[in-house]
């Protein structure tokens, strides 16, 4: 901007010297010429009194004498301060108050002697060669009484005076010029400053908004068009600072769904190259999106059969949802869908892509099913086991008395089993559906636990099972207690049940040392080990599970449900606290349970 106000100075500078310059040479040329002509009228008026002054100047014209004209002309100058020279007829000089008339040439050629013969007066502006200088010569002609011309008489006179005032003039001329010029820079430079600085603060402002810099305004005081337009810009900021605001909102709020979406989702342009990818989709994928965006989706080492569904929506231009089994980073079952993006103009935009794990889904499909079917069969050999000895007693079998009682006892302990599985699943389910409402209160484990031992003591000693404990007297923990003695009564019943007669089961309980060895126990241990058959390595991380049982005839044949397992996990993890399971063939298994001293609610 700066190099802008020095060429508006500079033009207003010229423009201000042309025309000053234009009207000082105009004043002079038209000085000078106003000289030359006062100068002309002025000698044409002498002249005309000489001839009217002068007697007998015709006559001696027509004597053409020589002696009396060169007097004469001597005698003018002296009075006329100028030159005289009188010539005859046909251009010979007769007397010259200057120069000899004999030595001089013949002045018929001279451009005043002709234009007198021709109007009667002449002037000429020449240089003198027998002078040195620039001369105003002025001739008339001297006419008879018949009107013809005898000869003429031409006064001349030195022009340095008025080329004296001439030259002074252009000094004066140029000095005020420069002058002038001095002046008109200063106030061209300052009007351009006035004209340019709103400008500058209005291009300055353009230039930060262009930066994304939408809080710079422009402070002018101009009430002109330059103030009108600052403040237009001022309102266009406003305008843009707004709707930035308005981008930068949804954009942040788009960009906190897409983050904290359970489903991931990539965004593919119209050249094929992945251009969004969120959070969820970095965790399926198992890449980050630096991996991913600028690369084209056949080349971003995705699954094959996710690049040809894509190829597929691209070709067809249509919703497509499909479900793929992913392996990478860990197996998953997705289901896909590729949404292409409405196009402009038969212009291609891409396409989204909404990926949705549903592996937990298909698992749990597949868990209920196989439920199902365990419940059906569960339930079917207990029915088959009841119905078969009903229709034998019907067909005849209760004329034996031994035999009858035998079988109704079979149908009873039947009956009493499909009673204890039914409640097993009833109960189950209360707790999976998080149905079973705690009431929480301290537990006083040493009396508690002899308590619950006291209880199991009858099964126990039917197969003379020793039960023991070690518990300390003084410990306690908060538990819902009949849902912590369901639990440790379901662990006892297993270790009874799958001990040997003459074994032993123990229950432990002890406190858990804080990580730093300082302050009070946070953790509950308990113990419950038997010296029983063991259960294998291969099926230890299944026995948790719904109707799962290592030794199906054996637990059959015990009167288990295959619940009983199922139902403890869920019930420790209701207390917060984690069960696991130690075990070696043929020499007992230990369960592990931690619970919390203090549980984080009360309810």
């Amino acid at each position: 901007m700066g190099k802008f106000r020095t060429r508006l100075a500079l033009l207003f500078i010229v423009l201000i010297g042309c025309s000053v310059l234009a009207a000082g040479v105009f004043v002079a040329f038209m000085l000078e010429r106003s000289h030359l002509n006062a100068l002309q009228d002025s000698m044409k008026r002498e002249i005309q009194i000489i001839l009217a002054t002068t007697e007998g100047s015709v006559q001696q014209y027509e004597r053409r004498n020589g002696v009396f004209f060169s007097e004469q002309a001597i005698a003018l100058k002296r009075s006329a301060n100028a030159r005289v020279t009188y010539i005859a007829a046909d251009g010979t000089v007769l007397g010259d108050s200057d120069l000899n008339p004999s030595e001089m040439d013949n002045h018929m050629s001279r451009e005043e002697i002709r234009e007198a013969a021709a109007a009667g007066i002449g002037y000429s502006k020449r240089h003198s060669d027998s002078t040195g200088s620039n001369m105003l010569y002025v001739a008339m002609a001297v006419q008879d009484g018949r009107a013809n011309v005898v000869g003429y008489l031409r006064l001349s006179m030195g022009l340095e005076e008025i080329e004296t005032t001439i030259r002074h003039l252009w000094w004066g001329l140029i000095g005020g010029l420069l002058v002038v010029f001095v002046i008109a820079g200063l106030i061209s430079y300052r009007a351009a400053y006035q004209l340019t600085r709103p400008i500058e603060k209005i291009t300055r402002v353009a230039r930060q908004i262009t930066n994304m810099n939408y809080k710079s305004r422009v402070y002018l005081r101009n009430r002109d068009e330059i103030g009108q337009l600052g403040q237009a810009i001022n309102t266009m900021a406003d305008s843009l600072q707004l709707q930035m605001h308005r981008i930068l909102e949804n954009e942040s709020r788009l960009s906190g769904v897409l983050d904290n979406m359970v489903s991931g989702v990539v965004m593919i342009d119209g050249d094929g190259k992945i251009v969004l990818v969120n959070r969820s989709a970095e965790d399926i994928l198992g890449y980050t999106s630096d991996d991913l965006i600028g690369k084209r989706f056949d080349g971003a080492k995705q699954p094959y059969e996710l690049i040809q569904l894509i190829k597929e929506c691209v070709e067809r231009g249509e919703h497509i949802r499909d479900e793929i089994m992913f392996y990478f980073p860990e197996e998953r079952i997705l289901e896909v869908n590729l949404v292409p993006m409405q196009a402009v103009e038969e212009e291609w935009l891409g396409l989204v892509i909404v990926l949705h794990d549903i592996t937990a889904i298909r698992r749990l499909e597949k868990v209920r099913s196989e439920f199902v079917a365990n419940v059906s069969h569960e339930l079917k050999t207990p029915v088959a086991a009841v119905k078969g000895f009903a229709e034998t007693l019907l067909n005849g079998a209760m004329n034996d008395a031994e035999t009858a009682r035998s079988f109704l006892q079979i149908i009873y302990d039947e009956s009493e089993r499909l009673n204890r599985l039914i409640g097993d699943i009833l109960e189950l389910s209360k707790i999976e559906s998080k149905r079973v409402p705690l009431q929480f209160s301290p537990v006083h484990l040493g009396s508690f636990v002899a308590k619950t031992l006291d209880m199991m003591r009858t099964s126990a000693d039917k197969k003379q099972i020793s039960l023991d404990m070690k518990v300390d007297d003084d410990l306690y923990m908060e538990a819902d207690e009949d849902r912590l003695r369901q639990i440790l009564i379901n662990l006892l019943s297993n270790g009874i049940n799958y001990t040997p007669d003459g074994g032993k089961v123990k229950i432990e309980v002890e406190e858990v040392a804080p990580a730093g060895g300082e302050g009070d126990a946070e953790t509950i241990r308990i113990v419950i080990s038997d010296t029983g058959i063991g259960i294998p390595k291969k099926d230890l991380p299944r026995i948790f599970e719904r109707f799962y049982r290592v030794d199906k005839a054996r637990s059959r044949s015990s009167g288990g449900t295959g619940l009983g397992l199922s139902i403890v996990k869920h019930l420790v993890e209701l207390h917060q606290g984690t069960i696991r399971v130690e075990s070696e063939l043929g020499l007992g298994s230990r369960f592990i349970l931690e619970l919390p001293v203090i549980q984080s609610w009360t309810k």
